[in-house]
């Protein structure tokens, strides 16, 4: 079953594909994640050995969804002791087979007044 994220206006919807089109199963508050399509789909198991850095754009039963780059990662729900908030900038590494979980450091671009 192929499964995306839609975010805009606000909105973040989980949708899966039946049929060949896509149907909206839920629509939460999109909070912190940028607006954008998250093929969520064709995310990769994460590999214990590494450490993942990136902002998590989905939650469900079973996983937990990080963007890495320009590529999605899985991480198992189970391995979490305190599950990272949606949208946040984290860094996931492994020891002992739990996930640890630390705020990345955000690096906010923009204008400030002078």
């Amino acid at each position: 079953m192929k499964e995306r994220l839609l975010v805009m206006n606000g909105q973040r919807l989980v949708q899966v594909e039946k049929a060949g089109q896509w149907a909206t199963e839920k629509v939460e508050k999109a909070g912190a994640v940028k607006p954008g399509i998250y093929n969520i789909h064709l995310a990769t198991p994460a590999d214990k050995a590494k450490v993942h850095e990136g902002v998590i754009v989905h939650q469900d039963r079973t996983s937990v969804y990080q963007q890495v780059g320009k590529s999605f990662v899985k991480h198992a729900l189970s391995d979490f002791d305190k599950v990272p908030e949606v949208g946040s900038n984290s860094s996931i590494k492994y020891a002992q087979g739990a996930a640890q979980v630390s705020q990345a450091a955000s690096i906010k671009l923009g204008r400030g007044i002078s």
